[in-house]
């Protein structure tokens, strides 16, 4: 395994991340245990969650996949070899079940209080904010709310200043992003800057070979600002695993439960660039999953990648990507690639 460590911070993580968001749903308490003993193993010990997941988010499964993660901490005694991420859920018409208000003061004690007692622990190293308070074109919409955003304004002081008494207290290390935008991350910069607080030290975003809108604006923003990117999505919801080359998807697919993000990674360019992609990883001796990881794992802005799978065998070749490095002339190639692929929606 290759180690960094969170910006700005003593925290080692693995460049690895282990995802969580099946488990609960796809995914038994048996085979949340049986891949984090597996991940651990080898060497991964860092794991993200959210108080969200498992998905697709509905108030039956709601909390369960830190419940899982909770019940392996008291099972196993590792919560010391772990450096845990969890997040608090933004507003948005798929978490009415879990409160209203979106990112207040309240809130936030809310969902870290509960997270905490279902992840069995005292402290969760990085507390993320899911996504925005305001509204902005995330998840697949391509265009911004011009109508609504002119009458919205974020509570960045609050939300910080929120997180810093968590901090104080030992219930936090850290904070970070997710599904911000430039400004937005610029933002919680600045504040920091302006009143002395905790800046966030890492961003979640969707990236991959086929969704690097990343690369514009925000790309920049980490590299000048030290803030790392926790990549997710790296297989593109399995569309980079190549197993949807027919243009289906199987009933119990993830981009059959998740329609409304797997339409950023299915377009017509894409599916070429697929294609494409796949040829590479051959004319290499890589399967489409290694070539499409590696990539993400090497790249200066990337802290860690995090995957996840439903089926062990997935989760193994995701593992082991991090022992592959790409040449100059692989990068080359995958780059040409790129140019084909039409700018993609966030």
């Amino acid at each position: 395994m290759k180690y960094t460590k969170l910006p700005n911070t003593d925290i080692k993580v693995s460049k690895i991340c282990l995802g969580s968001m099946t488990w609960g749903n796809q995914n038994t308490e048996a085979e949340g245990h049986e891949q984090m003993d597996y991940a651990l193993e080898k060497g991964v010990n860092f794991f993200d969650v959210a108080e969200l997941y498992p998905v697709p988010a509905n108030a039956q499964t709601y909390g369960h996949t830190e419940k899982i993660i909770g019940t392996w901490f008291q099972k196993t005694g590792n919560r010391d070899k772990v450096v845990l991420a969890s997040k608090i859920a933004g507003g948005g018409d798929y978490t009415a079940h879990i409160r209203n208000g979106g990112l207040t003061k309240n809130n936030i004690i809310d969902a870290i209080e509960k997270s905490l007692q279902r992840l069995q622990t005292d402290y969760i190293d990085l507390y993320q904010l899911h996504w925005p308070n305001r509204g902005v074109n995330v998840f697949g919409v391509r265009d911004f709310p011009t109508k609504t955003a002119s009458q919205e304004a974020e509570n960045h002081l609050e939300i910080m200043e929120t997180l810093h008494d968590f901090i104080k207290q030992g219930k936090i290390r850290q904070f970070g992003l997710s599904n911000e935008t430039p400004w937005g991350t610029m933002k919680y910069v600045q504040t920091a800057e302006q009143h002395n607080l905790p800046r966030p030290v890492t961003i979640q975003n969707s990236y991959s070979l086929i969704h690097r809108g990343f690369e514009v604006g925000l790309s920049e923003v980490c590299l000048r600002e030290n803030v790392g990117l926790l990549a997710y999505s790296p297989l593109a919801q399995g569309v980079l695993s190549g197993k949807y080359l027919d243009g289906n998807l199987p009933e119990g697919a993830r981009g059959t439960l998740f329609p409304r993000f797997i339409a950023r990674y299915r377009n017509e360019g894409s599916e070429r660039a697929v294609a494409m992609y796949l040829e590479i990883a051959k004319k290499h001796g890589l399967t489409l999953s290694e070539l499409s990881l590696a990539f993400i794992n090497q790249l200066p802005f990337v802290t860690s990648n995090i995957i996840g799978a439903t089926k062990m065998d997935q989760l193994k070749e995701n593992i082991n990507s991090i022992n592959i490095d790409l040449s100059d002339e692989i990068l080359d190639e995958i780059n040409a690639v790129h140019t084909l692929i039409p700018n993609p929606a966030p």
